[in-house]
């Protein structure tokens, strides 16, 4: 057993014989013996006294591969809500660990970065939580009212707040040394885009142009000529797009937000519907969520509730999910349009 050859190297690292393990977790030698044998099991009431002991994680023991390891956490991450210090330290520590693993170190940053944006993210809700009763409380104070703004991701007037630059500088910087990263050029364009820098978009289209022959191509030069003004370009772009064959399945979602922007909610409903339909499985829930919330803006409880449902319907078919904060988040929000 894996396990069993796990706990020996663990005590040898230790320098210490199977008696000394043994009177350390209060059990007999013959049973330390046999573990690391594989002939039996520690009972699992055992395993956590193992790994404080050692200073290791209960999968450190089981010796799963990296990969399995990394892939427990990031379930682990998103089928909780706000992690708890002792949790999350556990599980910086642990990914931490494999930073010094060269083949190992780009998914473990991603996972610290998931972890953090969770953690973030949980944070920002509990904010709009009190950052409401603060407003209710305070008779509307102006400054419980901003920080439930900022709390909630409200838009900001202010330029210097809500400017990309930084973020711009980096990309920018990112696709010169890496001209055939296609996704991230395309964040360069969105924001890039979104601070009205448009020549310059202009110019990084251009790359992406010469590198694609996805829908991306006119979907970009649609959101430019839009945001520029120039609304008959705009619109050949958008014909264009629409009438594409043969892409996949986030095309229509991509058309779908289009419309939701221009406020045109029927075909929004239509082409995020489209999309669901062409995705393969596992279907994400995205689409059923965007209608939710089309349904909400529109004031059609009914309708909105639907889509939630379809949502979780997605979750326990085509994903596995049944209980964790990602269904209860949907559930209150239906018992909120109820």
């Amino acid at each position: 057993m894996e396990m069993g050859k796990e706990i020996r190297r663990l005590r040898e690292d230790r320098g210490l014989t199977q008696e000394a393990l043994a009177e350390a977790l209060n059990v007999t030698a013959q049973s330390i013996s046999k573990w690391e044998r594989g002939t039996s099991m520690p009972d699992v009431q055992m395993l956590p006294r193992i790994a404080v002991f050692f200073g290791v994680t209960i999968d450190q023991l089981f010796a799963m591969a990296p990969e399995q390891q990394m892939e427990r956490i990031e379930n682990r991450i998103y089928s909780m809500g706000l992690l708890e210090g002792a949790e999350e330290r556990q599980l910086v520590q642990h990914l931490t660990s494999f930073l010094e693993l060269p083949e190992h170190a780009g998914q473990a940053n991603t996972l610290l970065t998931k972890l953090y944006n969770h953690q973030a993210e949980q944070y920002r809700l509990l904010a709009v939580k009190y950052g409401k009763e603060a407003v209710e409380k305070t008779g509307g104070d102006r400054d419980a009212i901003s920080e439930l703004a900022n709390a909630w991701g409200s838009y900001i007037s202010d330029w210097n707040v809500r400017n990309h630059h930084a973020l711009i500088e980096w990309f920018s910087d990112y696709c010169s040394r890496n001209p055939d990263n296609r996704a991230a050029l395309m964040w360069l364009l969105d924001n890039l885009i979104d601070d009205r820098r448009l020549p310059e978009a202009r110019q990084w289209m251009k790359k992406l142009a010469c590198m694609d022959s996805t829908f991306r191509v006119p979907m970009y030069r649609y959101m430019i000529a839009q945001a520029a003004g120039e609304k008959e370009e705009a619109a050949s772009f958008l014909d264009e797009l629409e009438n594409m064959e043969n892409q996949e399945w986030c095309w229509a979602v991509t058309i779908a937000d289009i419309y939701t922007l221009r406020q045109e909610y029927d075909k929004a409903v239509a082409w995020y519907r489209r999309g669901q339909e062409l995705q393969p499985s596992p279907k994400f829930t995205d689409s059923a969520n965007s209608i939710a919330h089309i349904y909400e803006i529109l004031g059609n409880a009914p309708k909105a509730i639907e889509a939630y449902r379809e949502q979780l319907r997605l979750l326990r078919e085509e994903w596995g999910i049944v209980s964790g904060e990602e269904l209860d988040e949907i559930e209150r929000a239906i018992r909120r349009l109820q």
